[in-house]
């Protein structure tokens, strides 16, 4: 079946009729428009209050500690992302409503609930409001793609149902249930989204590359594509299972080459005059050195959380950064074309995952400036979408369409 690129709106859809009038409001019309503002505003907030909590700066009775950081930098600020963006790919796919109106407005209050809790210690019932976020966010997508028969597109309500164990595993361990390490289901979650990354990168950074890229002839192949998926899998079971290095290294190197050379077909040269694509090729090439670094990792020549923030900083965030400004863009009824603030935006995250990179390599003297300048990075990133881009999510389409 035949996938509707996401940065072409699908038909107007005519239920919302009678709903109440702050449920018509055109932030409550598509699943990108509340999460992504949400998630971009918490993003800007959340690493400057680890930083303050990691320097002992931080007092009250906030619970920053790491197990927070690494929570809600996956399940909370990711996985916002990742649902607004399914909702808005899911109604392209199927022609079919994804959650709008009361609906959406009442999964947008409880992932800010989920926040809220979080931060407030742990504990039984907060553990379990922030949980329930994603099986009730799953469901509607499930819906939605079982109705229309896209069985092809299936298989990310699984990979969210893999993200809602990890994310029980993770209160469980929290809670004492388990003897479990925190760095266990987050890294499993972590390597989750970057399955989620690579399927929908190798979908769709070809196909806007040949659109968008003048003289371009990006060359998808699913099969190699498969063949990457697979040995991120393999790589990620076995560095989750402990496996030895002489079988982790080969795993993850080999998944650090294959998708490097998908990247490498989908001409990433001819991109550099575009910032909204070179963003998505720069990006999916951190995902391959994120492999390579954790087949050092299990060598024992570099610490795990070199590999990891290449993963999340470099390849998540940047990805993140680059289709939230391209979906809202898009499906706003705006043209599809980058300008100073959106290079701003891809420079200061691209920036900071190199500084966090070479915070977790480099001179111990060097770490807290470092992490201070990822931070700052980050967060100007994240707040100078949410300056640029909220009254493009909080006002209706400049075409008049609905969406």
């Amino acid at each position: 079946m035949a996938i509707t690129p996401i940065s072409e709106p699908s038909p107007p859809s005519t239920t919302a009729g009678a709903a109440p009038w702050h449920a018509r409001h055109a932030v409550w019309q598509l699943g990108f428009r509340p999460f992504y503002l949400l998630a971009a505003v918490f993003a800007a907030i959340s690493i400057p209050l680890w930083l303050a909590s990691y320097a002992g700066l931080l007092t009250g009775g906030l619970q920053v500690g790491l197990g927070w950081h690494m929570h809600e930098m996956v399940f909370g600020f990711a996985l916002a992302v990742v649902v607004g963006f399914l909702y808005t790919a899911g109604r392209n796919w199927t022609g079919l409503p994804t959650p709008h109106g009361a609906q959406l407005m009442a999964l947008a209050a409880l992932w800010l609930a989920g926040r809220i809790a979080m931060l407030c210690g742990p504990g039984l019932v907060p553990a379990l409001v922030e949980w329930l976020f994603l099986p009730l966010a799953a469901w509607p997508l499930y819906q939605v793609l079982h109705r229309s028969g896209n069985t092809r597109n299936l298989f990310l309500v699984a990979l969210l149902a893999l993200l809602a164990l990890a994310n029980g595993l993770f209160h469980a361990a929290v809670l004492g249930w388990l003897p479990l390490s925190l760095f266990v289901p987050v890294q499993a979650a972590i390597f989750i989204i970057v399955l989620i990354e690579s399927v929908i990168g190798a979908r769709v950074i070809p196909m806007f590359t040949r659109n968008g890229a003048p003289g371009s002839t990006p060359v998808a192949s699913p099969k190699r594509a498969l063949v990457a998926v697979a040995c991120m899998a393999a790589a990620a079971i076995a560095w989750l299972a402990g496996a030895p290095a002489w079988l982790t290294a080969p795993l993850a190197f080999c998944a650090a080459g294959v998708s490097l050379a998908n990247l490498l077909a989908w001409q990433p040269q001819r991109t550099l005059r575009v910032p909204l694509l070179w963003i998505l090729h720069l990006s999916y090439a951190w995902i391959g050195v994120g492999f390579a670094l954790l087949a050092a990792a299990s060598l024992g020549l570099l610490p795990a959380s070199a590999a990891f923030h290449a993963l999340t900083v470099g390849s998540m965030a940047g990805l993140i950064i680059g289709m939230m400004t391209r979906t809202t863009l898009g499906h706003t009824g705006r043209p599809l074309k980058g300008g100073r603030a959106e290079a701003a935006m891809y420079w200061l995250v691209q920036l900071g995952a190199l500084a966090r990179l070479l915070a977790a390599v480099g001179p111990a003297a060097l770490a807290m400036p470092l992490l201070l300048a990822a931070g700052a990075c980050w967060s100007l990133a994240f707040g100078l979408y949410a300056c640029v881009y909220a009254p493009y999510l909080w006002r209706a389409r400049v075409d008049g369409r609905e969406g």
